[in-house]
């Protein structure tokens, strides 16, 4: 590495995918590892690696976790990973040779997986997401869900070419799991934000998600998974608004 970096994890109950995303990892200073009071073996898996330090929160929305995670790491620039994202060798050594400068930050590519394929479409990909850069310049959004980076004007992107594997789901039951726990955690998000939903705009959003995910964004090309994911995101568009429909009501 030109210069030390502290990668910073959040996990609960990761035990699935943890292994294979810390193997990859051993070469970075400092791995943080946030954890979500998982249930499973994530903190033994977590405790057999040397460079890896452990931390435990209670849930405080994704934005303000990954800042917590930051504000642990010794060093300045810092590689945001999820638990279950596992960087190819490409990238890896991608990043040990490329010199991080001031003023700039990083990004590189996500292969979103179903299953173990790589899913090309449904908004899955192309899919280029922000993870390297300078703490004393940039942090995360506190959002409950769907956190970004905010990047001061000036700061100029710099795109590498590797990627990283992102085993966004198993199964039907993961995926659906999963949409309705961010569609609850982005209707109070909003609903907190004075935003209102309505029976007619939910019922529009999902004709509209789905008929552009399955169709204009080829869903149909990958069989029943395309199906689903478009299926899901249309409910997750539907629901996050009847969510938020029915939190105004009451």
């Amino acid at each position: 590495m030109h210069q030390p970096i502290s990668v910073t994890i959040l996990a609960k109950n990761a035990q699935k995918t943890l292994q294979a995303c810390l193997q990859k990892l051993q070469d970075f200073d400092e791995v943080i590892l946030l954890d979500n009071l998982s249930t499973d073996k994530t903190l033994q898996i977590a405790e057999g690696f040397k460079n890896v330090k452990i931390f435990q929160s209670e849930f405080l929305g994704f934005g303000a976790l990954k800042n917590l995670a930051i504000s642990y790491a010794k060093n300045d620039w810092i590689l945001s990973l999820d638990s279950d994202e596992i960087l190819e060798d490409a990238l890896l050594e991608e990043i040990k040779k490329t010199q991080f400068k001031p003023g700039y930050y990083y990004s590189f590519l996500r292969k979103n997986l179903y299953s173990g394929e790589w899913i090309k479409a449904c908004g899955w990909h192309p899919n280029r997401v922000k993870r390297i850069f300078n703490k004393t310049q940039i942090s995360f959004r506190d959002d409950l869900v769907h956190e970004g980076l905010q990047i001061p004007l000036g700061l100029e992107e710099v795109k590498l070419q590797g990627f990283i594997k992102h085993y966004t789901t198993e199964n039907m039951q993961s995926i659906i799991q999963k949409m309705n726990e961010y569609t609850t955690l982005s209707a109070r998000e909003k609903y907190e934000k004075g935003k209102r939903g309505s029976f007619l705009g939910a019922l529009l959003r999902f004709i509209f998600v789905f008929l552009k995910d399955y169709f204009f964004r080829f869903g149909w090309r990958y069989g029943y998974k395309g199906f689903v994911i478009a299926w899901c995101n249309a409910n997750g568009a539907m629901f996050r608004h009847l969510k938020l429909y029915e939190m105004g009501k009451k």
